[in-house]
């Protein structure tokens, strides 16, 4: 795109979102509309996954539409609409930084179950599976398409039939009720 063309759009976002902060409803469909091209390329530079980065999208259009009437029209659009969707995704990095450092794999979760070093891990492996097979179907099922099947959150809300709220939450307390069934700090 050259800096012409740049310079229009903007102009024709700043003037879409003067009309949406107005009211007109219509125009501001049309802005989100364009602007998703430009949030998803921000959000997918800053994440590795595809799954974060589309939740740093959406968090970025939760946020756009929270703080629409603080956008002032004599300024460019752009750099305002970007700006959010940097601070969405790297808040969302920050996140999963902080969420990895606190879970350990299921696949882990066998060797660090086993009481002593040199016991039977098969018991262990036992103990593991028991417990999983203690949770709630809820629990279980989450737990199965996020961590075992390693899906993304869309196609595991999918399967399951869960949003991929509710799924989160269930995959979270399935985490929590598996560490504290094995001993495992929270």
């Amino acid at each position: 795109m050259s800096a012409a063309e740049r310079d229009l759009t903007d102009a024709r976002w700043s003037a879409l979102m003067a009309s949406a902060q107005d009211g007109d409803a219509r125009a501001y469909e049309t802005l989100l509309r364009e602007v998703l091209p430009l949030l998803r390329a921000i959000c997918r530079a800053r994440l590795r996954d595809p799954s974060d980065a589309e939740d740093a999208v959406q968090d970025a259009l939760l946020t756009l539409h929270r703080v629409r009437a603080t956008y002032d029209p004599s300024r460019p659009f752009r750099p305002w609409l970007s700006a959010i969707a940097e601070r969405r995704a790297l808040d969302r990095g920050r996140s999963r930084g902080r969420r990895l450092a606190r879970e350990t794999g299921i696949e882990d979760a066998a060797g660090i179950a086993a009481p002593t070093r040199g016991a039977d891990t098969s018991a262990a492996d036992a103990q593991l599976r028991r417990a999983v097979a203690d949770l709630p179907p809820a629990q279980r099922t989450a737990l199965s398409l996020t961590k075992i099947e390693d899906l993304p959150l869309t196609e595991a809300a999918a399967r399951s039939g869960m949003s991929v709220g509710a799924l989160k939450v269930a995959t979270h307390r399935a985490i929590r009720t598996l560490r504290r069934r094995l001993g495992l700090p929270d």
